[in-house]
């Protein structure tokens, strides 16, 4: 067994080193992805739930139904009120022509009085009397027409009120804002939703974050728009390579996050990276991913 040894250990040596040199990254993490709860803002029985978890909806899906027979019934209240008021608009429009109708006549008498006056036949109260009916006939046109003011306020004040129930209807039917996958629904049909309270959860998993920290003495070394390489677990206890791109980086240090459990990283003051990774589907949120930094703005590797 003597004469073998000396071939072998040079090569375990070498084997090691190997070994070593590739497990070493910059900097380790976890993926995530940024997550949009949608919320109600209506209350009522949810009528249709159309979304299951783990499936990808796009941007203006139907997501969810809810009951909105109250506002309806409110809504054909507020119409029926609007048009009652706009029949009362009609009705004073109605009783100004015959008032106005009333002052033409009068106003035929009056010309046919002022001859007879300037021929003698009539007398000066006769003459006073028809100004004086003409006087109150003018003033009770006006204040007729004055109930156009108050009539077309309130056709206003209910058509806004219409307006606002018809934009809580508008909010009975739950769009899905963003494209994604649906990770999480907390409510089933049937049961009530009340403003605030969350729907689903959803996020896009196309392209993911790793959440990295770096140390100050790294810190110069990264830049915006970096490309570096993402390493990830793979099956049968290996790695895989992937591509990433430097997103964002805090202008704040912070102590080591708490899942770095020796002593000696927790109180190293870091800061956190965020490196968009393309997701091919095999990457999750909350899994475990590595970075070596080494590749520029241009895109290769050093």
């Amino acid at each position: 067994m003597k004469p073998i040894l000396p071939f072998i250990t040079p090569a375990i040596i070498l084997l090691a080193s190997c070994n070593q040199g590739n497990d070493l990254s910059d900097a380790y993490g976890n993926f995530e992805a940024t997550e949009v709860i949608i919320s109600a803002e209506c209350q009522g029985r949810v009528e249709e739930l159309n979304i299951t978890e783990g499936r990808k909806y796009p941007a203006g899906t139907l997501a969810c139904v809810i009951d909105s027979t109250a506002l309806h019934l409110q809504k054909e209240q507020l119409l029926a009120r609007k048009k009652a008021v706009r029949a009362r608009k009609e009705s004073i429009n109605a009783q100004i022509e015959v008032l106005e109708e009333k002052r033409k006549v009068m106003m035929v008498e009056k010309e046919r009085l002022d001859k007879l006056y300037a021929d003698g036949a009539a007398t000066k109260k006769q003459m006073d009397d028809m100004t004086g009916q003409l006087s109150t006939l003018d003033k009770e046109i006006r204040a007729t027409a004055a109930g156009f003011v108050s009539v077309n306020a309130e056709i206003e004040a209910t058509g806004k009120q219409v307006d606002q129930v018809a934009d809580q209807l508008s909010r009975c039917l739950v769009v899905n804002p963003v494209g994604g996958t649906v990770l999480e629904k907390y409510i089933e049909e049937h049961e009530i939703a009340v403003p605030g309270k969350p729907l689903y959860k959803i996020a896009d998993l196309s392209t993911m974050l790793l959440r990295v920290y770096v140390s100050g003495e790294q810190l110069p070394s990264v830049g915006l728009g970096d490309r570096v390489r993402v390493l990830v677990d793979s099956t049968g206890g290996g790695r895989r390579e992937l591509k990433g791109t430097v997103s964002w980086i805090s202008d704040r240090a912070e102590f080591t996050p708490k899942i770095i459990q020796t002593r000696k990283e927790r109180v190293r003051l870091v800061y956190a990276v965020k490196v968009e990774v393309p997701n091919d589907g095999s990457l999750k949120i909350g899994m475990p991913g590595e970075v070596r930094f080494g590749s520029g703005h241009d895109g290769t590797m050093d």
